[in-house]
């Protein structure tokens, strides 16, 4: 069973020059959130520090008890690399990694769930394919089927539909879906709006400061989109540094 994941007063950033500012609120258990706004508004950030790669400058996050190996992430595609010599298969097996360890021993039952998981995003005739030898939206497919095999309660996602094609983007949303309805939070970085109105029930609006989050019909309005662009007109990178105070709630 998934539990919410709060924020309270969250500010995270780089070298104190904080990207996201003092967010309050809740991702709701077994819920699918899309995080939008403008660039350099903070989103990217704000899935690092879910994922506890950045740590908060300000404030925290309750995870409601769940552990590291509770929560899968998927960076955007240009930050991983793939050009080890590693066939589809063994990279899908990695999925197996929170519950085997990197020295663990694979048995028959990893590869049957291994080659089930890219069943799931259709690469099961890919299996013994190369990585380095597929094309975007094939890397993305293995790339989800490892996630399949996390079996992480808690999915963070960056932009995982960016510069995929059509039927791909189709059949991993499809994928998403069945991992809520299964009882995973989805917390998913996007910038295709038209996506996230048809797929997200919930959605976050984020430009540095939050500007709206709740159902996406309520957040994805002309009036919070505005608010949002003027928001990211007034940024000033060059701002004096911020004085950290971990303790803030």
């Amino acid at each position: 069973m998934c539990v919410p994941v709060t924020l309270h007063n969250l500010s995270a950033g780089y070298d104190r020059h904080p990207a996201v500012h003092h967010v309050s609120g809740q991702f709701p258990d077994a819920s699918m959130t899309a995080i939008v706004g403008p660039n350099g508004g903070g989103k990217s950030t704000l899935l690092k520090c879910l994922a506890g790669f950045v740590p908060p400058m300000t404030g925290h996050i309750d995870f409601g008890g769940l552990s590291p190996r509770d929560i899968a992430y998927l960076p955007q595609q240009f930050e991983i690399d793939r050009t080890f010599p590693i066939s589809v298969l063994e990279t899908v097996m990695l999925g197996h990694w929170p519950r085997t360890g990197a020295w663990g021993r694979y048995t028959a039952r990893h590869r049957a769930e291994a080659m089930d998981a890219l069943a799931l995003v259709g690469m099961r005739d890919f299996a013994a394919r190369p990585v380095v030898s597929l094309s975007t939206g094939q890397w993305q497919r293995v790339l989800f089927a490892r996630l399949s095999l996390q079996r992480a309660k808690l999915i963070l996602l960056d932009e995982p539909f960016a510069a995929i094609d059509g039927r791909t983007t189709h059949d991993l949303l499809h994928v998403l879906e069945q991992w809520q309805g299964a009882g995973r939070t989805i917390i998913c970085v996007m910038h295709d709006f038209a996506l996230v109105r048809d797929h997200f029930p919930q959605t976050m609006l984020l430009a540095r400061d939050l500007v709206a989050w709740g159902v996406t019909a309520a957040v994805m309005n002309d009036a919070n989109l505005a608010r949002a662009t003027a928001s990211a007109s007034h940024w000033d990178d060059r701002a004096g540094l911020c004085a950290v105070d971990k303790g803030a709630a």
